[in-house]
């Protein structure tokens, strides 16, 4: 059963020119606690985009937004949660979302910056018995299309602190990338939002497809 919804994915996104009903979508994590878990509203559509041109997918231009505890996450390969405050899932959700993560999804955390201690804390009810851990510069997810061999980008800068690029691991497959002091997101997004110089934004989007990439095909 594990990774049997990406290997379907995986057949979708390499069949030439796949009617509409048969696109992939992405979605946005939707979660309670008062954090803004709908910011960056131009980031995904841009990153869509970009894969389709630069990857060869054929993702659907619109993200969807899923809750975490809803059924249809396991209709997501790739869901994306940012936001710059609180962040609490209920012990529902929390068994929701580990079940569509060891069963195959992949759950990319791009912190906004802000919400680094409070996701901290509800990782914690879905996988009790994993530690975050930085992911080491030679990890195929900074080597897919694009290379990054000093991993993961700095985007914005906040605090001073270098980029991080955080990951758990279950079962020996990336279940949880958690880009950390970097704002991926925020490089996504329309260049008149943030002013970021070009080569910012492409390095934020060639990282960004590195991760859609991963989850899509790589099978660790």
């Amino acid at each position: 059963m594990r990774n049997l919804l990406i290997i379907n994915i995986f057949f979708i996104l390499l069949t030439p020119a796949p009617p509409a009903y048969a696109q992939v979508k992405i979605a946005k994590l939707k979660y309670g606690g008062g954090g803004d878990w709908y910011a960056n509203k131009t980031a995904l559509p841009n990153l869509i985009r970009f894969c389709n041109q630069e990857l060869g997918t054929h993702l659907q231009a619109e993200e969807d937004v899923v809750e975490v505890g809803s059924s249809d996450l396991f209709s997501y390969p790739y869901v994306y949660m940012t936001g710059h405050g609180n962040v609490v899932f209920t012990a529902t959700e929390s068994q929701n979302l580990r079940q569509y993560l060891v069963g195959g999804g992949f759950l990319h955390i791009d912190d906004n910056y802000g919400m680094d201690p409070f996701v901290r804390l509800e990782l914690k009810k879905i996988f009790p018995e994993l530690e975050l851990v930085e992911l080491p510069f030679n990890h195929p997810v900074y080597h897919q299309k694009f290379d990054f061999p000093r991993g993961l980008p700095k985007i914005h800068e906040h605090d001073g602190k270098p980029a991080q690029g955080l990951g758990l691991i279950y079962d020996g497959r990336l279940v949880v990338f958690y880009s950390y002091e970097c704002d991926l997101g925020n490089g996504w997004e329309d260049a008149r939002i943030h002013n970021d110089p070009e080569e910012k934004r492409q390095q934020a989007l060639r990282m960004g497809s590195n991760l859609i990439s991963y989850c899509f095909i790589s099978f660790q």
